[in-house]
């Protein structure tokens, strides 16, 4: 086997909380005035909180009315009110599908996220105790684009590297895991992107990539 460890990327891969993200975001835009679209939204993709509201008063010239930890803060707190709505009926079924042929198949698998909340948002979709590991926010200094998050797993599931494939959908994702030496199949919105390994336009097709490999 080519692979021995797969390191999947939360939001967007195993779960879908896009949208609660743009809403809780979008809360703190209008409080401040500032601009706030679907574009600004997909420029936030998996970066930290931190650099998200940078990205955000980009377009804001005002002098703000209270400190940046306030604001990350409270959209923190948005966020995880929607998240609480959450149960395991919204994980996908060929996400489900796909998780538990991995590991009949004796993968280790790991998430490697850059939000401090995927715990909680793995304890919701009934997976909180399905992977061997879990790095998130609260593991690391440096978000993604770093290598950092995908280093500390393979790291923790004792594999090297080169012997992990990193699932990606974001486009500072698959450069943290190009920048971690490892490779990556694309998916969702970076499914095209063409530093990509692989390109997936379905989270099965994961399954085939795999197989080829093994063989």
């Amino acid at each position: 086997m080519k692979y021995q460890g797969i390191i999947f990327d939360l939001d967007g891969v195993i779960s879908h909380t896009d949208q609660f993200h743009f809403k809780s975001w979008k809360t703190i835009a209008d409080e401040l005035g500032a601009p706030f679209d679907e574009e600004i939204n997909h420029q936030l993709r998996g970066v930290s909180r931190e650099e998200s509201l940078e990205i955000i008063l980009q377009s804001y010239a005002k002098e703000l009315p209270r400190s940046k930890a306030y604001y990350t803060e409270k959209k923190n707190q948005e966020y995880r009110r929607l998240l609480s709505a959450m149960t395991p009926e919204d994980l996908e079924p060929e996400v489900k599908t796909t998780l538990d042929i991995l590991r009949q198949k004796g993968y280790k698998m790991a998430v490697g996220s850059s939000s401090k909340n995927a715990r909680l948002i793995l304890e919701k979709l009934g997976l909180a105790n399905f992977f061997e590991v879990v790095v998130d926010g609260n593991d690391i200094e440096q978000s993604k684009p770093h290598p950092e998050v995908f280093l500390k797993a393979c790291e923790r599931l004792g594999i090297a590297p080169q012997q992990c494939l990193v699932i990606e959908d974001a486009k500072a994702g698959i450069e943290s895991a190009i920048a971690a030496n490892m490779d990556c199949a694309s998916f969702g919105d970076a499914a095209r992107h063409p530093r990509a390994n692989y390109h997936l336009k379905r989270i099965t097709d994961l399954l085939e990539v795999l197989k080829e490999k093994e063989q």
